[in-house]
């Protein structure tokens, strides 16, 4: 069901404003540097680490920003009547019936009475679905059932200074719980299946989304140990829309690129994809370097990390129509578990830093019995134990040592230096596993 009206119009207590030219803005700066991003080449990418961010912090509405990251991670927001308006297009469904039992959950902290999200870290299961009904079909090819395409585990830190999403590989081989669906069934468990199947396993048993979403919170808490507090949904038509409303994001093609099964037919080189392309380019899978599932979210976090760059830099914010369009297009789509609280997650998230904003695909490795597919590796539990106890979940590298300012180095006689030009570096191109990298480092062209 839609967020009731109450819901919505509360959300107006989460701007602040100041007079900037006859305007009512958001606190923050509405202005921005550049914006693109480069995608790392699949021959030497393993995608694990990335890091949203721009050259300058927005304090904006930042709901539609990490509801997106869930296939898109974007940073946006609007003026208090487009926010109120476009947020009423959000679908709530109820699963109050559908989770796990209470004692087979890992425990929650106790909320506030007054704010139930004060002080305390907040953990969301973002699913990408990829239906193929509908205006999806024409994007996606029409197919029966509903899968989920993407899915990462959200956490936002109780003091609010660090958002860290991590990705969870669709191939992952997991144990799968027995989970509760929408009419009073339970789907069957299993001791080792496909991530993804949890999804299709509560829509095929339960017939409806709120089933298919809850399996998978209930299997991401299961091996993860770590308490979530609900779900949001976005479909292809969304993710398209969105980049459509942006009219591009700027992005640098390392080699070219094609896949017939998602459409995709990139040269190497400088783009500023559509909505259609950048869709195919996440959902690439074929044809482009060994086919796994890690290539892939490697390719999506480059793509995502140029997207948050492209928003958060544009002039989004002071063009109406454009922001329209993007609001819509983020909340048409968008579907929430009852227990997520936009608001109050709104609110808690104003002063949040955009490049404090991680992701992280969580450490596994080729199973033994099937290299197609893959399994936790042994760095995955410290990942999974951070989460819960809410540290970062990269670690701050140690400073590097001081090294002697050459300024103060006196040159040998009659010897005289010239600055050699800086070759041009593209810090996403060889990046290693658990490497963090931050969009801010993607380049714009080639």
């Amino acid at each position: 069901m839609a967020a009731s009206s109450s819901q919505v119009l509360s959300l107006e207590s989460a701007l602040v404003t100041s007079e900037r030219g006859g305007r009512t803005w958001p606190e923050g700066d509405p202005e921005a540097g550049a914006s693109g991003g480069s995608l790392p080449n699949d021959s030497v990418v393993r995608g694990q680490v990335r890091h949203a961010a721009a050259r300058r912090e927005h304090r904006w509405l930042r709901v539609v920003a990490l509801v997106t990251t869930a296939v898109l991670a974007l940073g946006v927001s609007g003026a208090a009547a487009l926010v109120v308006k476009s947020l009423a297009n959000v679908d709530q469904v109820d699963t109050e019936e559908l989770v796990a039992p209470e004692e087979s959950r890992p425990p929650v902290a106790t909320p506030d009475p007054e704010d139930p999200l004060a002080g305390l870290p907040v953990n969301l299961v973002l699913i990408g679905s990829d239906d193929r009904s509908g205006v999806n079909e024409s994007i996606g090819g029409a197919e029966a059932g509903m899968r989920s395409d993407t899915t990462m585990l959200l956490h936002v830190s109780a003091d609010r200074s660090r958002v860290e999403l991590v990705s969870v590989p669709r191939d992952l081989m997991i144990p799968i719980p027995a989970c509760t669906v929408t009419g009073g069934g339970t789907t069957k468990a299993s001791s080792s299946a496909m991530f993804n199947s949890a999804f299709s396993r509560g829509w095929d048993a339960g017939g409806d989304l709120a089933s298919a979403a809850t399996c998978t919170q209930m299997t991401v808490e299961q091996i993860s140990g770590v308490r979530t507090d609900g779900f949001l949904v976005v479909d292809f038509a969304g993710f398209q829309t969105m980049v459509d409303a942006l009219d591009g994001v700027p992005i640098c093609i390392p080699e070219d690129m094609n896949d017939d099964d998602s459409n995709l037919h990139l040269t190497a080189g400088n783009h500023v994809l559509s909505g259609a392309e950048a869709l195919a380019l996440a959902r690439a899978r074929h044809g482009l370097s060994d086919g796994s599932d890690t290539y892939r979210m490697g390719r999506q976090q480059a793509l995502l990390a140029a997207l948050t760059k492209s928003v958060l830099s544009k002039n989004v914010l002071t063009d109406l129509p454009s922001l329209i369009r993007f609001l819509d297009a983020a909340t048409s789509s968008l579907t929430i578990s009852g227990g997520v609280d936009l608001k109050g997650l709104a609110f808690s998230l104003r002063s949040v830093r955009a490049d404090a904003v991680t992701f992280l695909t969580i450490p596994s490795g080729p199973q033994p019995s099937n290299p197609a597919r893959v399994v936790l590796s042994d760095e995955a539990a410290d990942v999974w134990a951070r989460l819960a106890a809410d540290e970062p979940v990269v670690p701050e590298a140690p400073a590097d040592p001081p090294t002697p300012d050459s300024a103060t180095v006196p040159p040998v006689d009659g010897a005289t230096t010239t600055p050699s030009p800086e070759a041009p570096v593209d810090p996403l191109a060889d990046r290693l596993p658990g490497e963090a990298i931050t969009s801010a480092d993607a380049q714009e062209t080639c």
